[in-house]
């Protein structure tokens, strides 16, 4: 009836935030999300994209509907399974590319209302988060491998209507604005297929944001995304305030359940993850893929069940922080809110830690989880803090340091107490379009283009010769690409070979380079790319002679 829909939109406008500030701001307190890939697709076992990887016709695919009868989903624990390991929102598939659809749409029979479950799995989540104040967003993927005005197959001859195509998004992406309630975001994928134009993503985005003022939209309809969302990468480099980015990761190698990938991270690694994400300013959206039978992996479950552990004594260091002031600590990272500098220790020291660089006077430091004092001198910028020998949380031990003003830090790297300086891939900043920072392998990857190029600011402790040794990756068919490594007017060239594969590392020292001490910068640009790609980065280490 009309005015229950005049009802429902004077209640959405008094508790949505209003403007993109708004939005991010809630969004950069959440931190932590969960990612659920669902669909028939869980059934082959394979992944998401089994239906493209091996071509199955849309006729035998279809038949994965009339089998799909997942008794072991609940909804009511999947939330409570993302609340337990300390996340604040879920965004779950609506509609993969394989077009099936986990919502009841009146514009298809492809959804779960026409299985054997007969389930609206997206309503079950609605409620579910309500009764649990969890946030919930829709993932929807623009393409489509079902829909006959799709032609995903692109077979000239075959006969289609992109406008009703067009027209059957707007209507399933209006029932999913309309239908559940408040919706946190809109998460678009499949956007690479076509033009924003083509997809009419200005009509798609404007009309989201009537039907739900205050929603989240990612950057993947190519149109005004508030948020980037770069997919198994990281970036190498905080970003503060400035454009805020979701990581969007796997717990092990594929979104959909597939049966045979048993690589799932360790519990270590998503709790070091999460941190990495946050000291850079962003948010990690980590991907749970239930099976056929709708049951979570117990390898995920027991993962995060340990992630939620470390967020309950830990979270502070991590929910509505910004980017850590240093880009390059030899121990771990560093979060920030308000006067308080989080430092999360993953390398233990012997004795003490020392922090260069801070320009904050130091007021009292504790660990986080149990309030235990830390004993500290300061000299200038060098804080040495007075550590147990025993290690508090192997994982991460969260330092909380108290400081006065906003802590901010000459971040260059400094030497290792060998003198050397280390410059990983995390740490560099990255100048261009192409070439960005990847979790896995730890790298800078997708250097496809030439003109891109990266630096570091270093520090060394005294002037002189320091050989150079750069740790690279490179697959066969793409060798030899040149570049040259520099700091101030001085600089050495070397030449990338093969190593056999994009994560076969090798370590080569192309010569020796003559450094000032004291800040400067380093950096390593390309001269010649004659394949698809310069290398994978790992890290480069500057040895004293």
């Amino acid at each position: 009836m009309r005015w229950q829909s005049i009802l429902w939109f004077i209640l959405l406008m008094a508790l949505a935030p209003q403007g993109q500030a708004d939005r991010l701001k809630a969004f950069r307190q959440d931190r932590f999300g969960m990612f659920i890939h669902w669909g028939v697709y869980a059934i082959p076992a394979r992944g998401e994209w089994v239906m493209h990887n091996e071509q199955i016709p849309i006729e035998e695919y279809e038949k994965f509907k009339t089998q799909f009868d997942p008794q072991r989903f609940d909804a009511n624990k999947v939330v409570a399974l993302a609340k337990a390991a300390g996340m604040k929102y879920i965004i779950i598939t609506s509609k993969h590319h394989d077009g099936f659809c986990m919502f009841d749409s009146a514009l298809t029979d492809y959804t779960g209302m026409h299985t054997p479950a007969r389930r609206d799995f997206i309503r079950e989540m609605a409620k579910a988060c309500r009764a649990q104040r969890m946030k919930l967003g829709f993932y929807y993927s623009l393409m489509d491998w079902h829909h006959p005005n799709y032609n995903y197959r692109k077979r000239p001859d075959y006969p289609t209507d992109w406008n009703k195509y067009v027209a059957y998004m707007k209507g399933q992406l209006r029932e999913l604005c309309t239908k559940y309630g408040r919706v946190y975001a809109i998460w678009f994928d499949g956007g690479w297929d076509k033009t924003p134009q083509e997809w009419h993503s200005q009509e798609l985005v404007e009309m989201i944001r009537s039907l739900q003022p205050g929603i989240l939209v990612n950057d993947r309809s190519g149109y005004d995304g508030d948020f980037s969302t770069p997919e198994q990468t990281v970036p190498g480099a905080a970003t503060g305030e400035g454009r805020a980015f979701e990581s969007c990761i796997t717990m092990n190698d594929n979104w959909g359940y597939n049966a045979s990938d048993t690589h799932f991270k360790s519990a270590t690694d998503l709790i070091r993850l999460l941190v990495d994400i946050a000291s850079k300013g962003g948010n990690l959206l980590l991907n749970v893929g239930p099976k056929a039978d709708g049951a979570i992996q117990p390898e995920s479950v027991d993962r995060l069940q340990t992630v939620g552990r470390w967020m309950k004594r830990n979270g502070a260091s991590i929910y509505g922080t910004e980017a850590g002031p240093f880009h390059a600590l030899p121990f771990g990272r560093s979060t920030v809110k308000g006067n308080r500098l989080y430092l999360h220790i993953f390398d233990w020291p012997r004795g003490s830690l020392v922090l260069d660089g801070l320009k904050n006077r130091v007021r009292s430091a504790r660990f986080l989880a149990n309030r235990q004092a830390i004993p500290f001198q300061q000299e200038k910028d060098r804080v040495e803090f007075v550590l147990p020998p025993a290690i508090p949380d192997p994982a991460d031990t969260v330092l909380a340091v108290e400081v006065e003003g906003k802590p901010s830090a000459d971040s260059a790297v400094r030497p290792q107490p060998d003198g050397s300086l280390i410059l990983p891939a995390m740490y560099a900043a990255v100048h261009g379009q192409a070439a960005r920072y990847q979790a896995s392998p730890d790298s800078i990857g997708y250097w496809t283009d030439a003109k891109d190029w990266i630096s570091w600011d270093i520090a060394p402790a005294r002037a002189g010769a320091y050989d150079v040794e750069i740790t690279y990756a490179c697959a066969e068919g793409t060798g030899d690409s040149e570049y040259e490594v520099r700091a101030g007017s001085r600089q050495v060239t070397g030449k990338v070979r093969e190593t056999g594969g994009w994560d076969r590392f090798v370590s080569e020292r192309p010569g020796r380079l003559r450094l000032a001490s004291g800040p400067q910068t380093f950096s390593l640009r390309p001269l010649a790319m004659p394949g698809y790609a310069v290398m994978n980065l790992q890290r480069i280490r500057l040895i004293p002679r």
